[in-house]
């Protein structure tokens, strides 16, 4: 506790997420063995899904600060490579977790190329014109998968575009099958895995942030033409942090898939990168903690309104407003902070 208090503000917020990570972790565990109900026990992984999907998120939004409204098709990216990984492998690498990983890997790989492809053009713009280019890129990319097909046999992988061409020898598998997606999907995707990847997630973002580049990632988000007067790279580090926050959601899409028997491209649409902006702007631009917490509240959420079907979304809308009204009004943060004082206000009177 006494190295506690000796660290920076930063390095203590940093390490209180950490062990709020997985100290979440453990009491799910202890639950999910104590009797959890099977529905809320199949949501833990998607949960990690749309965490890692928000923090990352966040490395764009508000560390950045620019929008971006394509961030499913980061996620539809590493889901559908990452699961073409995981079935190609099903038989060399029998160990579920190792699978897992690699697919995750795959997924993040992908989608951080596609990333950097698309920075090239996007990330000269800025506003309203970036946020724009972005939410095409994902129903383009939405589009690419709902019309491809990509099948394995003994001579490899075969791919095809807006009908079946593949042409598969004797025993081959057809792995995505245009608009039906991938079916058959061996779930492997753990809660385990996901929590390591959110903390991995973390790692590389609070590292990133802390770090000379992420400095100068701020500096061009507080103001562009200072950091520019100083020679800062606008190009390099706009592509440092667009690219970062791809391959997160390319691995957090691998995990989400993997969660499922079937998959189709229509899951990632624009209504996801909506929903996950939402968990970042309730959060906090930047605030990291935030993110989990909204995340994964606002996930549990529609779940745990079930019972009332005729009224579900309806509160659910009032619980959004209410929170953003909430979060962003001064008045209610400075009860909030009456409530809940500030021990580094004692310490530096001490």
């Amino acid at each position: 506790m006494e190295k506690l208090k000796n660290m920076n503000k930063t390095t203590r917020r940093n390490f209180l997420t950490y062990a709020f990570v997985i100290a979440a972790y453990i009491i799910l565990q202890l639950w999910a063995g104590a009797g959890m109900k099977s529905s809320l026990r199949g949501m833990l992984v998607s949960i990690c899904a749309y965490v890692v999907m928000a923090v990352s998120l966040n490395l764009t939004v508000g560390v950045l600060g620019e929008l971006s409204l394509g961030h499913a098709g980061f996620m539809s990216v590493g889901a559908f490579t990452g699961v073409t990984a995981a079935v190609a492998l099903q038989n060399a690498v029998a160990s579920a977790p190792l699978r897992l990983a690699i697919a995750m890997v795959v997924g993040a790989i992908f989608a951080a190329i596609i990333g950097f492809l698309i920075g090239i053009p996007v990330l000269r713009l800025n506003g309203d014109y970036l946020a724009i280019v972005t939410l095409a890129f994902g129903e383009i990319i939405k589009t690419i998968f709902n019309n491809l097909y990509v099948g394995l046999d003994a001579k490899g992988f075969h791919i095809s575009l807006l009908e079946d061409r593949t042409q598969l020898l004797e025993g081959g598998k057809l792995i995505i099958a245009g608009p039906m997606g991938i079916g058959g999907i061996q779930k492997i995707a753990s809660f385990t895995g996901g929590a390591i990847l959110v903390l991995l997630c973390l790692v590389v973002i609070f590292n990133l942030v802390n770090s000379r580049a992420g400095r100068a990632i701020m500096a061009l988000r507080d103001n562009r033409i200072a950091a520019e007067s100083v020679g800062i790279s606008v190009t390099k580090y706009k592509m440092m942090a667009f690219v970062t926050s791809a391959a997160m959601a390319g691995a957090a899409g691998a995990l989400f898939a993997l969660n499922y028997s079937t998959i189709v491209a229509n899951k990632f649409d624009f209504n996801t990168s909506i929903l996950v902006l939402v968990f970042v702007v309730l959060g906090g631009l930047g605030n990291m903690f935030g993110s989990i917490v909204a995340a994964a509240a606002l996930t549990i959420l529609p779940e745990a309104l079930r019972g009332s079907d005729k009224y579900r979304m309806l509160i659910y809308a009032v619980v959004l407003i209410l929170v953003m009204l909430g979060t962003n009004s001064p008045r209610v943060r400075g009860f909030l902070e009456k409530l809940l004082p500030r021990r580094g206000g004692k310490k530096e009177g001490v």
